[in-house]
């Protein structure tokens, strides 16, 4: 070849390269200020870099409820009472909008905190808003879940869009322009499952989504959420021990400030005092956090389907029935106990499975590498300093997406996802 033609070649090389290269925030121009992704995940944004939010009865929003399971109204124990319906929430715009479906993270409430904040970001930003369940939440495991064992990424994602199909029925004349969709954190994962669903189902046809903070390899998150509950605290030597020094720590604070708020915004000027926390106190902080979501699964699943790993399948339950004892053996239950009890056993019987690794490649963004290359509408948010990823995770994500992939220095596990700079962006990937 001549050589001229070689070096436009090459040239030519380059610029796909460049071109395909994740935008990666330099740390100098983030003005995120915690450091340590520990005080991130707990603490959040300091209150005054967060963006303006509505209140409430500025926002024309209702909880609804549908039938998505109406068998479950008859199988469910009576202390399911409240959750045999599932409700979601709804904001609307007063003029023809865009509507975007949010999908709660790891065992959230469709009006978790995280929910609220991003509900309102959309909602200033002139969309209809849906805010979803997570799917390992017990409360849609009750009522819209199929097999209430979350941890399948496609069933989980089944579930969702028969929900999402359910809602859009049950509101006909709301004038929707056109569909969009996120989730932060697993809910980021199931938003890439979900419109992978949509490309041949093709009920909203979304037009733009976007991962905030998802788990590449789920499987390598859940272990590093669950090896923070075992992290060695100086002076303390069990769990008890720690809940004790935590709630010296608070309670000294407290009588200090003469209040107790106990939101975001608190654990940020907590961590101010003296009486912050340590890494090692932090990391199990959030570990232990994790494992009460894990045996809210663990307890929810194996009752549901009468497996009697938890609760005796005879054993009667009703609005009155004392289940801490119950709870408590799920607590002993990590995640690596529910997928090898409940999960692989599921995954083998009903959707003929195979070994632990190929469950791990079917359930994570592996699995959907190809399409999440070639789909120009999909974007991912996240952060170098996140605490669930693994080795390999963030050069995944830049091989896979590319310039649609934004890399931020810090913010630990979605603790910047109510920063100012943040939602804007979010905001902008929309509009564009």
């Amino acid at each position: 070849m001549p050589y001229f033609l070689r070096l436009i070649a090459l040239l030519g090389c380059l610029l796909t390269s460049t071109a395909s290269m994740a935008v990666d925030i330099p740390m100098q121009e983030y003005g995120f200020p915690l450091r340590n992704p520990f005080e991130a995940t707990i603490a959040g944004t300091p209150p005054e870099l967060r963006p303006s939010l509505l209140e409430d009865d500025e926002i024309d929003q209702k909880d609804y409820s549908i039938t998505v399971r109406p068998d479950r109204e008859y199988e469910l124990p009576d202390n399911f009472w409240a959750v045999k319906k599932l409700r979601y929430r709804l904001a609307v715009q007063p003029q023809p909008a865009p509507l975007i479906f949010i999908i709660a993270g790891t065992g959230a409430h469709y009006a978790a905190g995280n929910m609220e904040v991003l509900k309102n970001v959309f909602y200033q930003g002139g969309f209809h808003v849906v805010q979803l369940s997570s799917p390992t939440s017990y409360d849609f495991m009750a009522s819209a879940s199929r097999y209430a064992t979350p941890g399948f990424s496609s069933e989980d994602a089944d579930d969702l869009y028969r929900v999402m199909q359910a809602i859009r029925a049950r509101h006909p004349d709301l004038p929707i322009t056109e569909f969009h969709l996120t989730g932060y954190s697993l809910g980021g994962l199931h938003a890439a499952f979900v419109s992978h669903l949509d490309e041949t189902r093709r009920a909203f046809n979304f037009k733009r989504v976007l991962l905030l903070n998802p788990p590449v390899n789920l499987y390598t998150s859940v272990r590093n959420l669950d090896m923070l509950v075992q992290t060695q605290v100086e002076n303390v030597t069990n769990a008890a021990t720690f809940y004790e020094s935590m709630l010296s720590k608070l309670t000294r604070y407290f009588q200090h400030k003469g209040h107790i708020d106990l939101n975001e915004a608190l654990l940020y000027d907590f961590q101010l005092s003296r009486q912050r926390l340590s890494n090692e106190e932090m990391a199990m902080l959030i570990g232990a956090s994790f494992r009460f979501s894990s045996a809210d699964i663990v307890f929810t699943s194996d009752l549901i389907n009468r497996r009697g790993l938890i609760t005796p399948p005879d054993y009667p339950i009703t609005e009155s029935t004392d289940i801490t004892r119950f709870f408590r053996r799920a607590l002993l239950c990590d995640f690596d106990c529910y997928i090898t009890e409940q999960l692989i056993p599921m995954w083998r019987t009903r959707l003929n499975g195979g070994s632990l690794q190929q469950m791990v490649d079917a359930v994570s963004l592996y699995a959907l590498q190809d399409y999440l290359q070639s789909s120009d509408k999909i974007a991912v948010m996240h952060n170098a300093d996140d605490i669930i990823l693994g080795p390999g995770d963030l050069g995944f994500l830049r091989r896979t997406f590319g310039s649609r992939l934004t890399v931020y220095p810090l913010g630990g596990h979605c603790g910047n996802l109510n920063y100012k700079v943040n939602t804007q962006a979010m905001l902008d990937f929309f509009h564009h």
